[in-house]
């Protein structure tokens, strides 16, 4: 069995939509990359609808989408000496794709950054983030100032059809912060539990 570096960890970086996961997921490749480092990029259900890791401020990598079935550690062994992977919306992988980041970690010496969403439009926990909270080295929240409406900090993601907060449905409806007919909204604690969203004249 393949003895792993000393040191390699599982990093899991969470939020709320807008709170930069996915710019930061970016700049850890560049920086990495910068260094000699060599890495893998994955996603699932990125919001450009393609494989790709693209940020809200207009940046974006290509990556490899990771489909229901996609072995993690024989696509990362498959690739010639990978040191680190960047692991985009991990909050959709599956608890078995979870489960073989830890062992890229843990058995290869493989470093896995991990960034998505911890709960659903519900506030209930992703599986694939629970598993996360429960392996992973470390774990990060990020807040780059994700407001509420009211000013408070964002913490929770509102899923809206027709202009009205919706609390049933599918766990996994890709949308985004737009007009489109599905959309998200982030939201305080307090707002999101009593479904108000506000002024929604500039939405």
């Amino acid at each position: 069995m393949p003895t792993a570096r000393r040191g390699a960890l599982l990093k899991f970086y969470f939020g709320p939509m807008d709170c930069g996961k996915s710019t930061l997921a970016l700049q850890l490749n560049y920086n990495h990359g910068r260094q000699g480092r060599r890495g893998l990029v994955l996603t699932k259900h990125d919001r450009s609808g393609g494989a790709r890791v693209t940020s809200r401020i207009g940046i974006g990598h290509e990556a490899i989408e990771v489909t229901d079935d996609l072995d993690l550690v024989k696509l990362v062994l498959s690739r010639p000496a990978i040191d680190y992977v960047i692991c985009d919306e991990a909050c959709f992988y599956s608890v078995r794709q979870i489960e073989q980041l830890a062992d890229l970690v843990d058995e290869h010496g493989i470093d896995v950054y991990a960034f998505g969403l911890a709960s659903d439009f519900r506030s209930v926990l992703f599986p694939g983030a629970q598993r996360l909270f429960e392996l992973a080295d470390e774990v990060c929240r990020l807040q780059v100032e994700v407001l509420c409406w009211c000013g408070r900090p964002g913490l929770l993601n509102a899923r809206v059809v027709g202009g009205a907060m919706v609390r049933t449905g599918e766990q996994v409806v890709i949308g985004d912060t737009d007009v489109s007919p599905v959309r998200y909204q982030v939201l305080c604690r307090r707002h999101h539990r009593t479904g108000d969203l506000g002024d929604q004249t500039g939405q």
